[in-house]
């Protein structure tokens, strides 16, 4: 049932969590797409999630520090949660799945914590107004790893679109890490 006690939960036992920042939001190069770019405390793992523009532009405000006359979507829910007796506690990204990352919403309410299914771009939006720490787990960083590995051994097929702008991301300097233009 979504919202319950979920797998993530019990998987978080017997994986390490790593605390990850939120880094900025860059525009793949050649793509034109967005991709949050979450790094941890001792900048020695980088992990991009490709997102929709709508999410670049909730985080991306945040990070700016863009305030709106009106609550947006994520703030709306964050709003809801509390007003609902909620808090959020935390964020982790818990799956890597066919290139698609999962993350739960860790919400306690009383003596009940509720693990809330979400993609990444938007856990993460709620993460930065609530003011709560991003975990990513160590399975999920290896298994990204090891796919950007598999990406680097030549192929004899074409590349898909996101592999290629792994490719490219992985290039990037820290100065091209700028920020995303809203």
């Amino acid at each position: 049932m979504p919202g319950r006690k979920s797998e993530p939960e019990a998987q978080e036992t017997a994986d390490e969590r790593i605390e990850m920042e939120i880094k900025g939001i860059i525009l793949e190069p050649k793509t034109r797409s967005p991709v949050v770019v979450l790094k941890d405390e001792n900048d020695t793992r980088l992990l991009p999630i490709w997102i929709g523009g709508a999410e670049a532009q909730a985080i991306a405000s945040r990070l700016q520090g863009v305030q709106f006359p009106r609550p947006m979507t994520h703030d709306l829910l964050l709003s809801i949660l509390e007003e609902l007796g909620g808090t959020v506690e935390e964020v982790v990204i818990c799956r890597l799945e066919r290139n698609t990352y999962y993350a739960v919403i860790r919400v306690r309410r009383g003596n009940e914590v509720l693990d809330v299914d979400s993609r990444p771009s938007d856990a993460l939006a709620i993460a930065l107004r609530a003011e709560v720490p991003v975990y990513v787990l160590r399975s999920v960083l290896d298994r990204a790893a090891a796919r950007e590995a598999s990406e680097d051994a030549p192929a004899d097929t074409d590349l898909s679109k996101e592999e290629e702008a792994l490719r490219r991301l992985r290039d990037l300097s820290a100065e091209d890490l700028g920020k995303y233009k809203m």
